[in-house]
C-alpha cells in the first residue's frame, strides 16, 4: 500500500496542477470571446450603416469622435486587466474618470463626481454592515437552517424558492436592488450550507427580482409605461409583466442546464467556505432574537413604508452594535469595501461615457442601419451591454424614447419592442458591476469573494451575449404582444 501511495502521489499532484490550470484556460477563452464579440459588435455599429447604405451614412450618420473612442477603449482595457490580475476595477474606474475627465475634457472634480452613485454605495454599506453582524451572531444561520427544514432535504428546490420570493417582493412594489439586498444574505448562506453553487443561487435571486420587476405596481413597470405613453406608443402593462416573468423564468431554467452541463450544480468547494461540521444552531437566544426582530423591522420599513434600505440597515446595525460595543471595529470590517469601490468606480466612469455621448452615438448609429428588426436587435444589445455597467433605470429612460422613430416607421409591435428593451436592460444586472450583482458578491464568504466575483463576471458575460438576443427573438419578430 505504501508503494501504491508513492506511485499515485505524483499523479495526484499533476492532476491537481492540471485542474488548477483549466479554470485559467477557460477564463482566458471566455474573456477572449467576450472581448472579440464586443469588438465585432462595435465595428458593426460603427461601420454597419456605411456598408448597408453608404450614401445615407455619409450624409447623416453620426460618427464617433476620438473623445468618445478613447474612453471606450480604456473601458475594454480595464476589463481585460481586472480579469487577468486581481486588481479592483473600481479603483481603475475612478483613476480613469480622473484622467479622462480632467485631462481630456477639462472637467473639475465636482463635475467628474456629479454622478457618483451615493445611494447605491450607501445601500451596500448599510446592508453589509448589518448583515455581517447578523452572520457573526448566528442569526443568518438560524434563517438558513429553517429554510433547509422547510424544503425537507430537497435542496435543489431552494433556488426556485428564492426566485419566487424575490419575484413576489418586486411585483408588490419593492425596487429590485432592495429585494436582492433583503434576500441575498440568507440565500448565499443557504447556498454554502447546502453545497449549491453561490453564483447559481445569486443568479436565481436576481432573476426572480427582475421577473416581478415590471408588474403594474412596481417602480420599473410604472416608469416604462409612463415613458411609452409620453412618447406616443402606449403598451400593455400586463403583457410587459408576463413577458418579463416568462423570460426570467426561461433564463433561470437555462442557468440550471448550463451549471449541470459544467458539473457545477453542486459546489465542490463548499466545505472550504462553511463550517458544516459545527453544531447546529438551536432556538434563537439573546442577540439573535433582537437581530431577527430587526430584520423584521427592516422588511416592514422598506416594503411597507418604502424607506431607503441603506439608511434603515445602517440604523438597525447601529442599534445592534450598542449591544456589543467591544466588537464594533470588527463589525465595521464586515462592510464590503471592495464592492463599494467596484460599484462606485465603474458607475462613475460609465457616467462619464454617457456624458461624452458614447451611448447616444451608438444608439443613433443603430437607428441608421435601416432594417427595423435589425435595429431592434442592435438596440437590445446596446442597452443590455450598457446596463451591465450602469443604471438600468437611467438607460431605460434614455433608450425607450429612441424606439419612437423605429415604431413610427415600421409595423413592429410597440409592446413587444419595448418589453424586449426593458428585459434586455434588466436581465444583465447579474453583472458584478451592477447593484444586484455587487450585492451577491458582497454577501459571499470573505475567503470566497474573489472566486464568486470572477465566476459571476463570466456568467454575466454569457448573459450579456445571449439574453438580449433571446428577448428580441421571443418578443419582436413573433409579434405575440
Amino acid at each position: 500500500m505504501t508503494k501504491t501511495a508513492e506511485r499515485t502521489a505524483p499523479l495526484d499532484t499533476e492532476t491537481r496542477d492540471e485542474l488548477s490550470q483549466r479554470p485559467n484556460r477557460r477564463r482566458r477563452i471566455v474573456l477572449m470571446t467576450v472581448v472579440a464579440t464586443a469588438i465585432l459588435g462595435l465595428a458593426a455599429l460603427l461601420f454597419g450603416g456605411v456598408l448597408f447604405s453608404p450614401a445615407a451614412a455619409s450624409e447623416s450618420e453620426p460618427t464617433m469622435t476620438a473623445t468618445q473612442i478613447i474612453p471606450l477603449v480604456i473601458l475594454v482595457v480595464m476589463f481585460v486587466v481586472a480579469t487577468k490580475w486581481p486588481l479592483n476595477i473600481g479603483v481603475m474606474g475612478l483613476v480613469a474618470s480622473f484622467g479622462v475627465g480632467y485631462f481630456m475634457l477639462g472637467m473639475t472634480d465636482k463635475e467628474i463626481l456629479a454622478d457618483f452613485p451615493a445611494s447605491i454605495v450607501l445601500t451596500i454599506i448599510g446592508v453589509t454592515y448589518f448583515f455581517s453582524m447578523a452572520q457573526r451572531n448566528g442569526s443568518i444561520d438560524i434563517i438558513v437552517q429553517t429554510c433547509v427544514r422547510l424544503v425537507r432535504g430537497k435542496t435543489m428546490l431552494l433556488p426556485w424558492v428564492f426566485f419566487l420570493m424575490a419575484a413576489a417582493l418586486t411585483a408588490l412594489g419593492t425596487f429590485s436592488p432592495a429585494a436582492v439586498a433583503l434576500l441575498a444574505p440568507a440565500a448565499l448562506g443557504l447556498a454554502y450550507e447546502s453545497r449549491i453553487h453561490p453564483v447559481l443561487m445569486g443568479a436565481f435571486v436576481i432573476n426572480g427580482a427582475h421577473a416581478g420587476g415590471f408588474s403594474p405596481l412596481s417602480v420599473a413597470g410604472v416608469l416604462v409605461h409612463d415613458i411609452s405613453v409620453k412618447n406616443g406608443f402606449p403598451i400593455e402593462q400586463g403583457a410587459l409583466f408576463t413577458a418579463s416573468f416568462a423570460l426570467n423564468f426561461i433564463l433561470s431554467a437555462l442557468t440550471i442546464v448550463l451549471f449541470a452541463l459544467l458539473g457545477k450544480l453542486r459546489d465542490k468547494h463548499a466545505n472550504e467556505f462553511t463550517g458544516l461540521d459545527t453544531p447546529r444552531a438551536g432556538r434563537p437566544q439573546g442577540q439573535q432574537i433582537f437581530t431577527l426582530a430587526l430584520i423584521g423591522v427592516i422588511l416592514v420599513c422598506t416594503l411597507g413604508f418604502h424607506m431607503p434600505i441603506g439608511f434603515v440597515a445602517l440604523s438597525a446595525g447601529l442599534l445592534l452594535a450598542f449591544i456589543n460595543i467591544k466588537e464594533h471595529k470588527t463589525f465595521i470590517g464586515g462592510i464590503s469595501w471592495s464592492t463599494v469601490l467596484l460599484v462606485a468606480g465603474m458607475i462613475t466612469y460609465v457616467s462619464l461615457l454617457q456624458h461624452v455621448g458614447v451611448i447616444d452615438t451608438l444608439a443613433e448609429q443603430a437607428l441608421a442601419l435601416g432594417a427595423p428588426l435589425l435595429i431592434a436587435l442592435v438596440l437590445c444589445y446596446v442597452i443590455g451591454v450598457g446596463s451591465a455597467f450602469a443604471s438600468s433605470t437611467a438607460l431605460l429612460t434614455a433608450f425607450i424614447p429612441m424606439a419612437g422613430p423605429l415604431l413610427a416607421t415600421s409595423s413592429l409591435s410597440a409592446s413587444g419592442t419595448v418589453a424586449a428593451l426593458a428585459i434586455a436592460a434588466t436581465v444583465v444586472d447579474v453583472s458584478p458591476f451592477s447593484t444586484d450583482g455587487a450585492l451577491v458578491v458582497a454577501n459571499a464568504r470573505d475567503n470566497d469573494r474573489q472566486r464568486v466575483y470572477k465566476q459571476l463576471m463570466m456568467y454575466a458575460g454569457g448573459v450579456v451575449l445571449a439574453a438580449p438576443a433571446l428577448a428580441w427573438a421571443l418578443l419582436v419578430p413573433t409579434g405575440i404582444m
